[in-house]
Order: structure tokens, then sequence, then C-alpha cells
């Protein structure tokens, strides 16, 4: 097994199969610490923590998930183009096609046991698909905002985006504009905004916001990329090879901690309540903590400091 090293502490690996998985890893030695696999969100990549970090809050020096004691490692999930490959044949891939990625290259590195597999969002789904694909392979399962199914409501907006990115003349700043509104809440759009104006454009603030989110996202994904990682969160279902839900948590070995936000439109509360409840019908106990927040989705990423009193009892 060779390690390509690209740039920036990025590294890359090739599976049996000819994929390009590339990596980042932090803290300690993987091969004699206890290792945490984080799993990134829609647009995010493998920097989840230092100076461009998207987690910087719970992962560093010192921080809940300390890197003077873990081993911090993140796969950058094929096709999201951080690491420059994109991918023609996604269609054919679920996120349990990236759980299965990840595992082969853990063990590639010689990686035989995770301390924690913990992800955001679609990084909480692919969490949730390694779990049920590998059950012993984890000792804790941290899915925040994300769930291990797609449900209709996240099928439905991700067939929209695919539509927008299809047919607009300007699909990536369009969709992202679209997605945003499930990203976030009513209320926070009224605490931020309130109707007010922006004088110089002659619109409404909430309409310049979107359009510089719109514009930000072109100027560091890719088209394709988006395409790709959309197809991916609409994918999420452990229960694809056909066994049960039930089935399937009796298997997994690990300890399952859901973090659920109880604003977020896109992987709402009461689908993780369900599942402790089905869960525990069956015997199997989910520590399942709840994070408040008027920010919606993007509260395990706006609002992370919230995460780690969360974090601490597991990493402590």
């Amino acid at each position: 097994m060779s390690v390509t090293h690209l740039h920036n502490g990025i590294h890359q690996l090739t599976l049996s199969n000819g994929v390009k998985l590339s990596f980042q890893s932090f803290g300690q030695d993987y091969l004699t610490a206890p290792i945490v696999l984080v799993n990134h969100p829609l647009t995010g990549d493998s920097r989840v923590t230092g100076e461009f970090g998207w987690w910087s809050k719970l992962i560093g020096e010192g921080k809940t998930i300390d890197t003077h004691k873990f081993a911090i490692i993140s796969f950058n999930i094929p096709g999201n183009g951080f690491d420059g490959n994109l991918i023609d044949d996604f269609e054919s891939w679920n996120a349990g096609t990236i759980a299965s990625f990840f595992y082969e290259g853990l063990k590639l590195l010689g990686i035989g046991h995770l301390h924690t597999v913990i992800g955001g969002s679609l990084g909480a789904g692919i969490s949730w698909e390694m779990a049920a694909l590998y059950p012993n392979f984890i000792t804790n399962l941290i899915p925040v905002g994300g769930d291990w199914k797609s449900t209709d409501w996240m099928i439905a907006n991700s067939f929209l985006q695919k539509q927008i990115l299809s047919t607009n003349p300007r699909p990536l700043e369009i969709a992202r504009m679209h997605a945003m509104l499930c990203y976030r809440t009513p209320q926070s759009f009224k605490i931020r905004f309130n109707r007010t104006k922006n004088e110089s454009l002659g619109g409404f603030n909430v309409e310049s916001w979107l359009s510089h989110h719109g514009k930000k996202l072109t100027e560091r994904f890719q088209v394709q990329a988006y395409k790709t990682m959309n197809h991916l969160l609409g994918s999420i279902d452990i229960t694809r090879n056909g066994k049960s839900f039930e089935e399937l948590i009796k298997t997994i070995k690990a300890s399952i901690h859901i973090f659920s936000i109880d604003s977020d439109l896109f992987f709402p509360l009461t689908e993780d309540e369900e599942t402790v409840q089905r869960a525990k019908k069956v015997g199997v106990t989910i520590n399942h903590q709840i994070i408040s927040s008027e920010y919606g989705h993007d509260a395990f990423l706006m609002e992370s400091e919230k995460v780690v009193p969360l974090l601490h009892p597991i990493f402590n």
C-alpha cells in the first residue's frame, strides 16, 4: 500500500476499484492512538481543524476532541473536488458506497478499530452507514444533525436541487440560495433581517444575503461536485439491502449518541425521536441529546460550541 502526498497536508490512497480517496490526519499517530473519524457535510472537506477547520471549536489542542490525545482522520468524499478529483458516474453510488470506501481506506492505513465516528449532516448519514455495514468496527457512533435515512422531505429537496443544477444558467448559485432556506429557519431570518432593506441596492437585506451566499459558493465549489454531494444526500438508507432498521440496530456494537437540533428543517427532531423509540422497543438504548437553536440545521456549524458539552463525557 502506498500513500501519495498531494498538497497542504492532503494524502491520497487508491482503492481496489481505482477510486482515489484523499484524507488528512491531525493530532496523534493513527497507528498508536485512539482514532476519531470525522465525516464532513455536503460542501465541507477534510479540513476539520486548524486555521480553515470547519469544526475547530470541537477539535484541536486542548479541545473536547483533543489532538493531544486522539488521532483525527477525515476523508474527502470522492467527487467533492477538494483534492481536484470529480466523479462522472456518481449516480451509481449511494451513501453506503462512500461508507465502504472509507472503511477500505482505513484498512489500507492499517486501522482495525475506531474510537469514534462523528459527522454532521451528510457526514452523519455516512457515519450511520458505516456502523450498519461494519457493526463491530466502532466504539462510539455520533451522528450530528443527520439520520440513518433520507426522508421524503430530504429526497424532494435533493430532487429539486438536481433540477436546478441541471437546468439553470447559474446552477450553483441558485441551488445554494434554495438550500439556504432549508439550512436555516424562518425565525432565524426574522431575528437577523426583520424585513430591513438595503437602501443602496434597493431591495431587502435577506435578498442580498441569499445572493451573497450563492456567489460565495461558486468561488470555492464546482457544479459537478455539488451534483455528486446532493445525490448522496438523498441516498442515505441503511436498510437498502432488505434488512429492517430494527434488525440492523441490534447488530451495531457501538454506543450510539444522536445529537439533534430542535429547529432542524432538513433532518427533523421528530425523525430522531422516532428512531430512539424504535430502537428502545428492540432493547437498544440510544443516548439522545437535543441542541436548542433558532438557526436550524446549520446550528451544528454556527453554534458548534453547543455540541461541546454533549461530547465531553464521551471523550473524557
